[in-house]
């Protein structure tokens, strides 16, 4: 037998292993995180600016369980205007071997995304989007770093297209948004459902600047143990910073600020997120269990953040974004 045959024996004895650990919500070093695992809510979003225009684009997606058959929460959220539309749908189907996700079956309600198209139908809302040129996750963990190894955990994230092109069309009402190579930022969340609490931020339009920043914290449970955690990514260019416990990361939440530091021996990234200059949009958290969505996710979509990175104590970037997500939510325990 060829080392070539052998090799594909390996991997397909291998699949029903990993297809087993993914459904614990981890994934395997330098596995592929962005289809479904089959946990109790499986989540993708996708976030376009065009800093031109100050228009922003926000849709979420979320595959959640039930005996009864698997539902999904939908939403799509527009600024300038405040306009946000959300549903809960039946008729939802995320695969496991490839990033395909279906939702819906009215022709005026419904969702279908893939790794380069997104389409949208949903009160009044039609969407419609192709994406090109992706910068891919490069490294063996995703976004939550080792945690994204240790089964069991309420909830993953993991930023899996840290910047690429949006285009095509958005229609409402009797407005139509047009893109053309708008910047895009894609990421999945996934577990038995969100945090108790939980915050959130990412950004891209940091001028001629080719970075991107996200980060992500919330109420990291794992049997007993209870824990506020933080992860940081900031991508320079081609370079991508990941920042995760065990690392410090310290953040502070609240009065419509968004203020984190993270550290290692290397690097030194401090955000400073600003949302009071205008209302934040209300989006849906999916109540899986229940079948149900809840209004507690309060995101602005044309906030202000400033990101400083360090290396080594010399100052590599300082930048501030004027049309940055920021977020914050929570739950009923």
């Amino acid at each position: 037998m060829t080392a070539s045959y052998l090799r594909w024996i390996a991997a397909s004895a291998a699949k029903p292993l990993v297809h087993a650990y993914r459904r614990t919500g981890a994934d395997v070093p330098f596995g592929d995180p962005v289809p479904s695992h089959g946990t109790e809510m499986e989540g993708w979003f996708w976030r376009l600016t065009d800093a031109a225009s100050g228009r922003v684009v926000v849709a979420l997606c979320s595959v959640n369980r039930h005996p009864d058959g698997d539902w999904a929460t939908l939403a799509v959220a527009l600024h300038p205007g405040g306009v946000v539309r959300s549903a809960a749908l039946d008729g939802a189907h995320a695969a496991s071997s490839t990033f395909s996700v279906h939702a819906g079956t009215a022709p005026d309600c419904r969702l279908a995304a893939s790794t380069d198209r997104l389409q949208i139908d949903l009160d009044g809302i039609h969407l419609d989007l192709h994406f090109a040129d992706p910068f891919n996750w490069p490294k063996a963990f995703g976004g939550g770093g080792f945690f994204s190894s240790v089964p069991f955990l309420n909830q993953y994230w993991h930023p899996y297209r840290l910047g690429g092109k949006a285009t095509g069309t958005v229609e409402f009402g009797r407005d139509t948004w047009s893109f053309s190579e708008a910047r895009l930022y894609t990421e999945r969340n996934w577990g038995a459902g969100f945090p108790e609490r939980w915050w959130w931020g990412q950004a891209h339009d940091f001028g001629d600047a080719d970075v991107s920043v996200a980060f992500s914290g919330g109420l990291l449970q794992l049997g007993p143990i209870r824990r506020d955690v933080t992860g940081v990514v900031v991508r320079l260019g081609d370079r991508v910073i990941r920042v995760t416990p065990p690392a410090p990361v310290r953040s502070d939440i609240g009065d419509g600020r968004w203020t984190v530091s993270a550290r290692t021996p290397r690097y030194h990234i401090e955000l400073d997120g600003d949302g009071t200059r205008a209302d934040p949009h209300v989006l849906p958290v999916p109540l899986p269990p229940q079948r149900r969505n809840i209004d507690a996710d309060f995101e602005h979509l044309a906030g202000r953040l400033h990101c400083s990175v360090r290396e080594y104590g010399r100052l590599v970037f300082d930048g501030t974004c004027e049309l940055a997500g920021l977020e914050i939510g929570s739950r009923p325990a």
